[in-house]
């Protein structure tokens, strides 16, 4: 069994219970060096795990560690940063675990995203505002679909989550312009997200590049817009006196709903 494990967003406490057992009781580590905090590593390997680091690793030179390792009978945890379903490139290392017949599991992480809202102090779905989450990024080296081009989502006014784009700041603004919101709409850049050398920086979708260059931040951070920054908002109904539903009634009156 390989477990693919979520290490969390970067605090050495915000890896799962789950997680962190089995890195206590792994003989062999492979970890996405360049993400993950080795703070976690040094607090809960034992002594003697063999640790690799995959930044500087091909795929095929992080499978044959991993199935070797299997193979000898070790207990072996691949750790990727955050949540391993967003960015982690894990899709190939299971396709190929299946064809190698070695039995998995994926272990989920506390995403970078949920740390950056911690951070400022934000709920992302808002009542009145918003009620979807875009988590997409700027073509780079690997590209967008173009359907899925940062234009078009922003179309939506939906609050977005951009990942792996602060070296795009520049393209990131002309794009959520383009694509509808205002020059004023709310924005975030959250370094580094639970670190001890977290950083958040607010401003508005027209201050974004002068945001980051101003503070020093080239990479490791999201980019967050959309009005659930702002200050207005509606009032949830599932906590309004009015509202009833199924585990308790109206204090004035309302009519049961099904919500």
């Amino acid at each position: 069994m390989i477990h693919i494990v979520g290490a969390g967003s970067g605090d050495v406490d915000l890896i799962t219970v789950r997680g962190a057992r089995l890195l206590e009781e792994a003989d062999t580590v492979v970890y996405a060096g360049s993400l993950v905090n080795p703070e976690i590593l040094t607090t809960y390997t034992k002594s003697g795990c063999k640790v690799y680091d995959s930044a500087r690793m091909t795929l095929e030179e992080v499978l044959d560690v991993l199935l070797t390792a299997e193979r000898a009978g070790e207990k072996v945890v691949r750790l990727h940063t955050g949540d391993p379903c967003l960015y982690g490139a894990i899709r190939e290392q299971m396709d190929a675990l299946d064809a190698a017949g070695v039995p998995y599991e994926v272990v989920p992480g506390v995403s970078s995203f949920c740390g950056a809202a911690a951070a400022l102090h934000a709920e992302y779905t808002l009542p009145g505002v918003s009620q979807s989450v875009v988590i997409t990024r700027m073509a780079g080296r690997t590209p967008v679909p173009e359907k899925e081009s940062v234009a078009s989502f922003a179309k939506h006014g939906a609050t977005m989550v951009v990942f792996l784009s602060t070296s795009y700041l520049e393209g990131l603004r002309e794009q959520l312009l383009e694509g509808g919101y205002a020059k004023d709409t709310p924005a975030a850049i959250v370094y580094k997200a639970t670190w001890p050398d977290e950083k958040v920086v607010r401003g508005t979708v027209d201050d974004l590049p002068q945001m980051a260059s101003e503070n020093g931040i080239t990479k490791t951070a999201l980019i967050l817009v959309g009005g659930f920054l702002g200050t207005q908002y509606d009032r949830s109904k599932l906590y309004a006196p009015d509202f009833s539903h199924g585990y308790r009634a109206a204090k004035t009156g309302g009519a049961p709903h099904a919500d």
